[in-house]
């Protein structure tokens, strides 16, 4: 049994420091040294709380990394998203077990629906951008849910910053109030 911790607050300052993650279930460890480095630099600009999806790959690779970044910097909150309830039965015996120890290691696990249906992860990609002003991605352009939540992330006005070294997409968003 897996325990729901307290949920994230809604205060907008908070969200201003929080950073969600978001990429493809195929990703292999190809950008983890990296990941690391930015983690830091995020770190240094005053980001705190991280949101992984908790989907096999670069979710579950993500939120490795925050949890070693905690070791440094006990401040540091890793929020499991978790689409819905037994998402982890759906993956083979090496990704159900990374995915227990993260949500174990979690500060907050945050379930978004009792169990699975048709749209749920779109459901739970629009949480991680809601909550979240920035998105880190390895996104390498191909369709499916990783490029919905990039678009999400853009139209929203989140900073974009995408790890794969074959699509630069590492955007800032304008100030509206410029124009």
């Amino acid at each position: 049994m897996i325990p729901e911790m307290s949920s994230m607050s809604s205060d907008p300052a908070a969200a201003s420091r929080t950073a969600a993650f978001t990429g493809h279930r195929t990703y292999c460890g190809q950008a983890d040294a990296l990941l690391g480095r930015l983690l830091e630099q995020l770190y240094g600009r005053g980001f705190r709380t991280f949101l992984s999806g908790m989907a096999v790959g670069f979710d579950l690779a993500a939120a490795e990394a925050v949890a070693a970044l905690r070791v440094r910097y006990p401040d540091v909150r890793l929020v499991a998203v978790v689409p819905f309830r037994g998402q982890e039965c759906r993956f083979r015996s090496a990704d159900r077990t990374r995915w227990e120890r993260i949500v174990a290691e979690a500060d907050a696990v945050e379930f978004l629906a009792e169990g699975y249906h048709p749209g749920c992860y779109a459901v739970r990609n629009r949480h991680l951008v809601a909550r979240a002003s920035l998105v880190v991605a390895w996104y390498d352009g191909s369709p499916g849910g990783t490029q919905y939540t990039v678009r999400e992330a853009l139209r929203g006005g989140r900073e974009l910053i995408n790890l794969h070294p074959d699509v630069q997409l590492s955007v800032r968003p304008v100030d509206p109030r410029l124009f």
